[in-house]
């Protein structure tokens, strides 16, 4: 299902989610709004740590002199201001609001779909967004619902669905899967090899080779130790796998790694998660990332995902779409009668300018 995605698709798209209100110079005037040069850089360098870019440093270690892809993101944010600004208007204008009960119904809808609130959280915290900021989100997304809902109703029939489902059946195939969960130690050769000579450039090949495979030794150790606790009391898998599995990740939620096919994970993980039986516990398998024990859980044969296991959710997706749709064409009508004035010229998207460095932010 591969277009079936919670997300907050609407605010994400054309909704910065940023406030107006700080103190700075003006750079842009979008009727009688001025959108500040502090809100520019905080979503500016916003969007960098949250691209590719960030793998580079983001945007604390950006040369903007020697990245033009720098242009990209500032004519984005730029968009996405004016965009936010005018619809902020509009939703001023339609008195427009999200109240408490709203955020709330909103963000148990959102649960439901993660399947936890504890699932919620290991998401946000894998994505880097606050719990804070996460709470802004929803309450923007409630606004551009409600001021969706009053430019056009949007209803999406089952039959709506049974029609997209029937004309995209590959989306809904799927090949055999597993459910499992892990305990990891990790073991990663290279990087213990990296982590030595980093400590002792000038180590000799013996010596080194003398150290990785202690290390590597003291790993499984931990490994069997941890092996035997899961099989003294199998029913703490998950509260031992919170405890001890080196994968942060799915440790946040005991270990879970959900339904998937053989080819989405490593060889070895993969033969031995799929030659296991339904809640049976592996011994120790070794892969590159290091010891796992693998704990399965389910399974689920190759096949098509009947149409009424994904109605609700198909509805919504498609419902999503007709709201972006709407939304996209409505800002388009804004954009056209709008005045827009660039205090700062380099802020135009018709001048050729150099791009606007970061702002340099301190590591907190």
């Amino acid at each position: 299902m591969k277009k079936l995605l919670t997300c907050l698709a609407i605010s994400t798209v054309l909704f910065t989610g940023c406030t107006f209100g700080q103190k700075s110079e003006g750079i842009i005037k979008v009727n009688d709004k001025v959108i500040t040069q502090a809100q520019f850089d905080e979503e500016f360098n916003k969007n960098i740590d949250q691209s590719f870019l960030k793998a580079f440093g983001g945007s604390k270690n950006i040369d903007a002199a020697n990245n033009p892809l720098l242009n990209i993101f500032r004519e984005k944010v730029t968009k996405e201001l004016i965009v936010k600004a005018l619809l902020d208007e509009e939703i001023a204008k339609r008195g427009i609001d999200a109240t408490e009960e709203d955020v709330q119904n909103e963000l148990k809808a959102v649960i439901d779909k993660v399947g936890s609130k504890e699932q919620l959280n290991a998401i946000l915290k894998q994505r880097g967004v606050s719990n804070a900021d996460f709470t802004k989100d929803l309450k923007t997304q409630i606004k551009i619902k409600k001021l969706v809902d009053s430019i056009e109703k949007i209803n999406v029939s089952d039959s709506d669905a049974q029609k997209y489902y029937n004309s995209h059946k590959s989306e809904f195939t799927h090949g055999e899967q597993v459910r499992a969960s892990h305990i990891l130690v990790s073991a990663n050769t290279l990087e213990i090899i990296k982590a030595i000579k980093e400590k002792n450039k000038d180590i000799n090949p013996t010596d080194l080779n003398t150290e990785v495979e202690k290390q590597m030794s003291a790993q499984k150790a931990k490994a069997d130790a941890i092996l035997a606790e899961v099989k003294k009391n199998p029913a703490d898998f998950e509260k031992i796998a919170k405890q001890k599995s080196d994968d942060k990740t799915s440790a946040e939620r005991g270990g879970e790694l959900g339904f998937f096919p053989k080819e989405a994970m490593v060889k070895e993980f993969a033969d031995a998660a799929f030659s296991m039986k339904p809640n049976t516990i592996s011994e120790i398998v070794q892969t590159p990332y290091g010891y796992h024990i693998i704990k399965v859980t389910d399974r689920m044969e190759a096949g098509t995902v009947p149409f009424a296991k994904v109605k609700d959710e198909l509805k919504f997706y498609l419902e999503t779409q007709k709201q972006i749709e709407v939304l996209k064409k409505f800002t388009a009508g804004l954009m056209k009668n709008a005045k827009i004035e660039y205090l700062d010229e380099k802020y135009n998207p018709d001048k050729k300018v150099v791009t606007p460095e970061p702002v340099k932010t301190e590591a907190k």
